[in-house]
């Protein structure tokens, strides 16, 4: 049932109100990271040492820690694995493959004492403790030695690039990370399978790099040391570009393949760090043009736009716009929905066609113009869902994925002056795809989702419902309100999909449970149709009557419009709430003339399986 007076599963708990904010009882746990690893540039070989501080404030005792071992996908008999197609290649993996990865695990200590009860399973570790963890603020240090071999293509999140003047590589889940121990389930220990992403705690992250002295290193958060890794001139050039509205080279070109552009030595050791961040990511080469530009953020914050790319990428039609491309769309979301919080955003040049981390995107080395500008607008726009708004990316990818697609569509139209803005969706070519009969819920797990339907599933769908419920169903004034209020309560928390229902409900002032029903928990379909049109008294005098029914499950808003054999227009709106206790409807037209067409939906807004029955003709 559509419109149903019971529609949530739970009602207000000590964590998460009833109004979708996080209540007096809310808690979360933290876990802070110091890290130190090398990149052996030969054999590709990843080796590290993290700390992890982790701070139980919980109000349950923990006998054991759940670790995430995510490089652990690309072991050849992982469950990831088991799951690529026998013929042919996905996103995700290549059974065709002979490369055989994953963490080899040297030493895990906590609080110093060295701990042999541990358990790898699959992607997961779970560590067994000496003594319960207690609850509401005890604190303990997890040390894991260990190295890994990156994948030249990992499940498209991270991987090697070979240029002409050397190799890029793009790091990413390199290093052990806490599962998150919630309100709402517990341990989260879903399995790394390749198409659900990641679902991670907050905290600090300090790490260092040691790679090439040949190389530079860029990575999520701040260089805290750059005079140690950089030449003079290159210094001069960041302090530059920090004061800058426009792009300014710090390495050239003609200077990749200078040795001069680089300090001396074999290695050199980069040191980086970001605060409240669920997670960090760095890439490596010594083929990168570097380029930058500030930042301008409200209330007259800066950060500062950066970009590495090879020679290969160069150009006013490739990457020599995407400092720009990446200072746009950070200045844009952060004057409609929340300031960006990091002091650097690096966008890289990689073999990755797109993946986000906090402070830094990997996007296709190859990409230009506009498909340039929509990839690094949809990576940054990341900043904000999942990196601000920590949800549940493993269960719930729409709400990462959907969210961003929502903001991503109003960018084209704010980025100079529309020179890349978006066409409105056609909802007569893409209802189709959207609701047909090989379509899934965008509730579901996105691992089990077919992996042909997941941009439309996780992506697209939900990306149009927000259109549609900002344009047709609530107004841009009170959408905006309401979704800015949920991004303001769950910033650096943890939502559900309830939580976001309950706050666009509360702040809205609308019920909109039948729409969540109808477009996000179930995969219902719509068939708006007018079915007749009729006189008062047979005269067309006295009003036209026009029946219109709903033939399907999923309900909307309806517009009719209508013309007079006279050439008299008008039209009329009406609430969704007209279908919540009939599937037909007679309307009466405010006209004292014959009507030549009626049709409803006229500028096909709605997803409609059907137009053909939207129009009615005077015969």
């Amino acid at each position: 049932m559509l419109f149903s007076p019971i529609f949530y599963p739970t009602g207000e708990t000590i964590t998460r109100a009833a109004t979708g904010e996080p209540n007096r009882g809310y808690w979360q746990n933290r876990a802070d990271y110091k890290i130190n690893a090398s990149l052996n540039e030969i054999t590709h070989e990843i080796t590290g040492s993290v700390i992890i501080t982790y701070k139980n404030n919980s109000p349950h005792r923990l006998p054991f820690l759940w670790l995430q071992l995510d490089q652990n996908l690309f072991n050849k008999d992982s469950r990831g694995q088991a799951r690529m197609p026998a013929e042919g290649r996905s996103r995700y993996g290549d059974t065709k493959s002979n490369f055989n990865g994953g963490y080899k695990i040297s030493s895990v200590k906590v609080n110093d004492a060295p701990v042999n009860d541990y358990l790898v399973t699959d992607t997961r570790m779970q560590v067994r403790l000496a003594k319960p963890m207690a609850a509401a603020g005890e604190v303990m240090q997890i040390k894991i030695d260990y190295t890994f071999t990156l994948p030249a293509y990992a499940a498209d999140r991270a991987g090697i690039q070979p240029t002409k003047n050397g190799d890029i590589f793009t790091i990413a889940q390199w290093y052990p990370r806490m599962c998150v121990f919630d309100d709402v389930e517990g341990w989260n220990t879903l399995p790394y399978l390749g198409a659900g992403e990641f679902y991670l705690e907050y905290g600090d992250l300090d790490f260092t790099i040691t790679a090439p002295a040949t190389h530079i290193v860029v990575a999520s958060g701040e260089l805290l040391n750059p005079a140690e890794v950089l030449t003079p001139v290159q210094l001069v050039r960041l302090e530059e570009a920090k004061k800058s509205d426009r792009t300014v080279i710090i390495r050239s070109e003609k200077e990749v393949t200078d040795p001069a552009s680089r300090p001396k030595g074999a290695t050199l050791t980069w040191h980086y760090k970001i605060n409240n961040a669920r997670d960090a990511s760095w890439a490596s080469s010594k083929a990168f043009i570097w380029d930058a530009a500030k930042i301008n953020l409200p209330e007259g914050k800066t950060s500062l736009a950066m970009s590495v790319y090879p020679s290969e990428s160069k150009g006013q039609k490739g990457w020599g716009r995407a400092t720009e491309y990446t200072k746009g769309s950070i200045e844009n979301y952060s004057k409609r929905w929340f300031v960006y919080p990091y002091p650097v955003a690096t966008n890289v040049a990689s073999n990755v066609g797109g993946m986000e981390y906090p402070g830094i995107v990997f996007c296709g080395y190859k990409a230009q113009e506009d498909g340039l500008f929509g990839v690094t607008d949809h990576e940054f726009g990341h900043t904000w869902f999942p990196m601000i708004v920590g949800s549940n990316e493993r269960k719930y990818g729409w709400m990462d994925e959907g969210f961003n697609t929502f903001i991503n569509s109003l960018a084209g139209d704010d980025f100079n002056k529309g020179e890349y803005k978006a066409s409105k969706p056609n909802m007569e070519n893409t209802a189709g795809y959207m609701f047909g009969s090989g379509s899934e819920s965008i509730m579901s797990v996105p691992d089990a989702l077919q992996e042909a339907n997941i941009g439309t599933t996780l992506y697209y769908k939900p990306g149009i419902g927000l259109q549609l419920l900002r344009n047709e169903i609530l107004g841009p004034v009170r959408f905006d309100y309401a979704f800015k209020t949920y991004i303001d309560r769950w910033a650096y928390k943890h939502p559900t999909p309830w939580d976001f229902f309950k706050t666009m409900d509360n702040v809205s002032g609308e019920d909109l449970s039948w729409f969540w029903k109808g477009w996000f928990i179930e995969n219902y379909r719509l068939d708006q149709t007018v079915v007749s049109v009729d006189y008062e008294n047979s005269d067309p005098a006295n009003g036209a009557l026009v029946t219109i029914a709903n033939l399907d499950q999923m309900a909307m808003p309806v517009i009719l419009s209508y013309e007079t054999i006279n050439g008299k227009k008008g039209t009329l709106k009406l609430p969704v709430e007209i279908w919540n206790n009939a599937t037909s409807k007679k309307i009466k037209l405010p006209t004292t003339e014959k009507l030549q067409t009626v049709t409803i939906d006229p500028n096909k807004v709605f997803p409609d399986q059907n137009f053909t029955n939207n129009v009615w003709k005077a015969k």
